[in-house]
């Protein structure tokens, strides 16, 4: 990783589905940070560094309907400061989220691709002549810029995603960070991981810091800032990128492609394949919630919390 890259990899975006990537800091900004540890570089330089590096320049564009969240630039710097915490203890950090849902079968994939032939997909995209639904939750570890992907069949819920994690930790996890004491876990503010969900909270109490004594300390990203999330620019992006106009017409051709991602600085992916069903709709009772061991953050605690094992029955809660 260049110099430019580590100064901006807190501060750096990305869209999932076309690659591109920007950040929040100006070149003059890079600049002057160059400057103070001693290397020379002008903001013209330093512009053309990010795009070597793919960074893109995107020109203002009247299309955002919300307001931003007051407490937003709080959230970024508290994440930041966490993460450098884990970091320098030599905890795993994971980025998590869940991929565009994918109809399976002969149905148009947009973008294209080097072939002989186009390939011929059906007219309309109706549910009822795919093979199933895919639905891709992606576990991204910083520290081994590697990507675990389970892809379910059923319902994205926040079983499933606690699940989805869980295959990560006991697959990889384990072997990769030999002397885990805890987990750090990134992700957006909705969806089946979302901050106000309580039965994502109570699968990772029962499903993670309970059965393994592992404490998992969460981090939310703020309201409309999912793009900042690196799965997204790390890891989504280069998937897509790599079935762009593929026919995703069977579960093992989407596992194919994505176990067959990879970059230049090195990203490795795997992929497995969740056929469990999961309902929606799905309540903790209060009695239930309550059993919960959450320890709420004192900046901005509903975002940022540690979910830790009872000391009872705790493989690892000594």
């Amino acid at each position: 990783m260049s110099r430019i890259e580590a100064l901006l990899v807190d501060d750096t975006a990305g869209d999932p589905m076309t690659g591109l990537k920007w950040s929040r800091k100006s070149t003059r900004s890079v600049s002057k940070t160059l400057a103070a540890e001693g290397m020379a570089a002008c903001p013209n330089t330093v512009s053309a560094c990010l795009k070597g590096l793919d960074f893109s320049l995107q020109r203002n564009r009247k299309s955002i309907g919300e307001t931003c969240h007051p407490q937003r630039d709080q959230q970024f710097r508290h994440l930041s400061a966490i993460k450098a915490q884990f970091q320098d203890r030599g905890q795993p950090v994971i980025s998590v989220d869940s991929k565009k849902r994918e109809l399976v079968g002969l149905f148009l994939n947009p973008g294209q691709t080097w072939c002989w032939l186009p390939p011929e997909v059906l007219t309309h995209d109706f549910r009822s002549q795919s093979v199933g639904v895919a639905l891709p939750y992606g576990i991204y570890d910083l520290k081994m810029n590697a990507g675990t992907v389970v892809v379910g069949t059923s319902h994205d819920t926040a079983e499933f995603a606690v699940d989805a994690i869980e295959t990560w930790l006991t697959s990889y996890g384990w072997f990769d960070h030999p002397h885990m004491r805890q987990l750090l876990v990134l992700c957006d503010n909705g969806g089946s991981n979302g901050a106000h969900t309580h039965l994502w909270k109570y699968c990772l109490h029962e499903r993670l810091a309970q059965r393994y004594g592992l404490p998992v300390t969460v981090c939310h990203y703020p309201p409309g800032a999912s793009k900042w999330n690196p799965i997204d620019h790390r890891l989504f992006s280069f998937i897509s990128l790599n079935w762009t106009g593929v026919p995703l017409e069977s579960y093992q051709l989407i596992l194919n492609y994505i176990r067959n991602t990879t970059t230049q600085t090195g990203l490795s992916v795997d992929a497995t394949l969740n056929r469990k069903r999961y309902d929606t709709g799905k309540k903790v009772s209060r009695q239930l919630y309550q059993q919960i061991k959450i320890e709420h953050d004192r900046i901005l605690p509903q975002w940022n919390y540690t979910i830790r094992p009872s000391n009872a029955g705790c493989p690892n809660s000594n």
